[in-house]
């Protein structure tokens, strides 16, 4: 089993995966059609099916295109809402694709129809695989448009914590260093967060992705998996885990990292209607 990593639109991942004895292969979250067939013919492969995460259209919008050019193929997801849905799946049901084994994974939250999806191959010594869409990020997890902290709880702590630890994370979405920054904001002295943080600035310098890392890396750095840890519990002031939860959710979406504030002098600035020549010249 080969995951191939592929950047498409603003920060968004969707995957490839090829079964190699067959060279069959499976998408997931094929939100970008023209960059996908691009890949499957350079890595001379078929595509048989697409495993949407959610119906978010920088997920899934690319499904109906790719049906169209791809006579037979099926698209799995647990959301109405997903474009060109052939096969709707619930949680814990499994897939075969050729040696490729599938557990649908249902987290609903960032949308009340997100699935997650756990592959690995019988008989290999390579660690499973999770594509954890909008649910799980590298130092994160996602926002909870459609869901609630308990729904969000379950998800990271019974469903997708409880995988085997050497699981690959395989997340929808390059925000490592912006979940990084406010994970030490969270644990200031956690020196692996610290450590984490400089490599994912390196990687990002050099246009490079920071996917995958492990569940057990996850454990150590996300603060959204810490929430029994004393100091994330002391950044919230709860103790309740749930409370812990959506405490971290709300602070984190209201972070701005520094630079992204605005210099309060050019906002007075505006205010006060210094810019408006300027504005109005064309």
């Amino acid at each position: 089993m080969k995951v191939k990593v592929i950047s498409v639109l603003e920060d968004n991942y969707m995957y490839l995966v090829i079964e190699e004895s067959t060279r069959e292969a499976i998408a997931v979250d094929a939100a970008v059609p023209k960059r996908l067939l691009e890949i499957i013919r350079k890595e001379d492969v078929v595509l048989r099916a697409i495993l949407s995460t959610h119906h978010h259209w920088d997920h899934a919008r690319g499904n109906e295109e790719l049906v169209r050019l791809c006579p037979g193929l099926r698209v799995y997801g647990a959301d109405e809402r997903i474009g060109a849905l052939t096969h709707k799946v619930i949680h814990e049901q499994e897939l075969t694709f050729g040696a490729i084994r599938v557990r649908c994974l249902f987290t609903p939250c960032h949308t009340s129809g997100h699935m997650c999806y756990f592959m690995w191959e019988d008989g290999s010594p390579d660690a499973p695989a999770l594509f954890s869409g909008d649910t799980l990020f590298v130092g994160g997890c996602g926002k909870f448009f459609e869901g609630t902290a308990e729904q969000m709880h379950t998800n990271l702590t019974q469903i997708l914590g409880a995988l085997p630890k050497e699981t690959k994370v395989f997340c929808g979405h390059e925000y490592t260093v912006r979940n990084l920054k406010f994970a030490l904001k969270v644990e200031p002295e956690n020196e692996i967060v610290k450590k984490k943080l400089a490599w994912a600035k390196q990687r990002d310098d050099e246009d490079l992705p920071t996917v995958p890392s492990t569940l057990q890396e996850e454990f150590l750095y996300n603060p959204f998996l810490r929430v029994t840890e004393e100091a994330v519990q002391k950044f919230t002031g709860k103790t309740d885990p749930v409370e812990v939860l959506r405490t971290l959710r709300t602070e984190k979406d209201n972070f701005k990292k520094p630079e992204e504030r605005p210099n309060p002098q050019a906002m007075l600035a505006f205010d006060w209607g210094l810019f408006s020549p300027f504005l109005e010249k064309k």
